[in-house]
């Protein structure tokens, strides 16, 4: 079969088969249509700015935003953190995109260039257990977001919260299982659903956000102070808080960072991705952070304290019609979020572990019930899973992100033999599928890494644990690997072979 190759509009349909066909050399453990590359490219500018805005538009984002006011800077210092930061995001996240777009393939496919094409199911599965906690964890918070604004609206309900199973009331599980199905409506098309979604769910949440800035900044007389932390810090603080501000927003996108290619590959150029992550990361994220400081600082001024949950601001408001608005609002930016950052990842990685079973609508359910069964709001209230286990796990995005785009980036310099993705035995088989150059720099590297985010000891390094493990990750595989074979490069070799 003759090699599929990647321009910047994408791969050619060398890889596309009929609904049932496995093209010939392809290996059905490696293979499905949702891990194939991607024919359609329909996430233009406007999908991929929606998708950022789905993403931060949430009550983690918001409350992300407006705490980072409270770590003693000046209000300006902290904008100016967040917009460095969000370039810092901008350019990572086009490497990742840019890989995406070229090859047309999900994150799991796209690991299989560095661990090999089983070895890829290491950071598949990292990454797929990291979504389906945090896709549980959001899906708990909407609903009970979603059953506060239900009993300040009708107190009646009071009833429902006594007694329950399982931790949850009978209230609690009513809207925790409206919030989870409603999520499942969201693969009945796979992507193009998500797409379709994103593109509503990004802009309307944005509008009932200037709503209630509007109406707070209205409500305190115009009277906002933005001197929300009394702290006074030396100049040496400063310098590490606002370092802080930078390391912390970066590290907000870890799991994005590794996965974008997951949406990206779905992109018609790569001029594209440039202007929708613009768009949607600087722009957009700054932005945000300026709505929910602005918010933020108005509830001092109106409730006479701060108040960083826009659950608890839209819960003190006297109208049944904005908290029904309010109710709606946050469901519907907690899906977004809930979407874009845990539940596409998820059902990707999933399905790249058994492609011949579980597809992406598949693999998507298994994630939606493994969400429920852990349990999440018992999760969420154990501060051992969530610092020890949760932390450990996102510590180690880092060294992946390091190994994925030194390898993609630098020691193949973009080529990739996009077909020998989907071979058993390959030019990406390494040791039985397992390139253990990859799983050694990884091993060795994820180790420290958590250790920094998790042990008291290292507090003051703890914010800056990510970019940590980028460095240790990249700077440990590189010279495991320079030596290396790269496929498509060999001297001589026809260019025709490399993506």
């Amino acid at each position: 079969m003759a090699d599929t190759r990647s321009t910047d509009a994408g791969p050619a349909a060398a890889v596309a088969p009929s609904p049932t066909h496995i093209p010939e050399g392809f290996s059905s453990r490696l293979y499905n249509e949702d891990l194939a590359p991607a024919e359609k490219r329909d996430w233009g500018v406007y999908s991929l700015f929606c998708m950022w805005m789905a993403d931060v538009h949430s009550i983690g984002g918001y409350t992300f935003a407006a705490g980072l006011f409270f770590l003693g800077l000046n209000g300006w210092w902290v904008l100016a953190g967040l917009g460095a930061a969000t370039f810092v995001v901008l350019g990572l996240m086009n490497l990742t995109g840019y890989a995406g777009q070229r090859l047309g393939v999900p994150y799991p496919v796209l690991a299989r260039l560095s661990f090999g094409v089983l070895g890829a199911n290491i950071p598949a599965i990292i990454r797929a257990i990291v979504g389906i906690a945090w896709y549980g964890i959001q899906t708990y918070l909407a609903s009970f977001a979603v059953q506060v604004l239900l009993l300040k609206m009708a107190p009646g309900l009071a009833a429902w919260t006594d007694g329950g199973l399982l931790g949850l009331s009978p209230l609690g599980w009513v809207c925790f299982l409206v919030v989870w199905a409603l999520q499942l409506l969201l693969i009945r098309r796979g992507m193009e659903t998500v797409r379709r979604f994103v593109d509503f769910a990004g802009p309307a949440i944005w509008v009932a956000m200037l709503v209630l800035a509007i109406w707070i900044a209205v409500k305190a007389g115009g009277k906002l102070s933005f001197a929300f932390s009394e702290k006074s810090l030396s100049t040496g603080a400063q310098v590490r808080e606002f370092l802080a501000v930078v390391s912390l927003t970066v590290s907000y996108f870890a799991a994005l960072l590794l996965n974008f290619c997951d949406f990206s590959r779905f992109a018609p150029s790569r001029k594209a991705v440039r202007i929708g992550n613009l768009l949607g990361l600087p722009v957009n994220f700054i932005a945000f952070a300026g709505v929910s400081a602005v918010v933020t600082a108005g509830t001092f001024a109106v409730y006479g304290e701060f108040i960083t949950d826009p659950v608890e601001v839209v819960a003190r408001l006297d109208s049944v019609v904005v908290l029904l608005i309010g109710a709606v609002t946050f469901a519907v930016a907690t899906l977004g979020i809930n979407v874009v950052a845990n539940f596409v990842s998820a059902a990707y990685d999933l399905s790249n572990v058994v492609p011949k079973v579980l597809d992406f609508r598949r693999a998507g359910l298994v994630a939606a019930v493994l969400a429920l069964l852990v349990m999440p709001w018992k999760l969420y209230g154990s501060p051992v899973a969530i610092n020890y286990f949760l932390g450990a796990l996102g510590a180690f995005l880092g060294p992946l992100f390091g190994i994925l785009m030194v390898d993609y980036w630098v020691i193949r310099r973009e080529r990739v033999v996009v077909a020998e993705l989907y071979k058993l035995a390959g030019d990406y088989t390494y040791r039985s599928g397992v390139n253990p150059r990859a799983v050694a720099a990884f091993a060795v590297t994820a180790l420290p890494t958590a250790l920094i985010a998790l042990v008291p000891a290292f507090t003051a390094l703890a914010p800056f644990s990510w970019p940590i493990g980028v460095v240790l990750g990249a700077a440990v595989y590189y010279p495991l690997m320079r030596n290396q074979p790269v496929p498509g490069s060999v001297p001589g070799a026809p260019d025709e072979h490399a993506a």
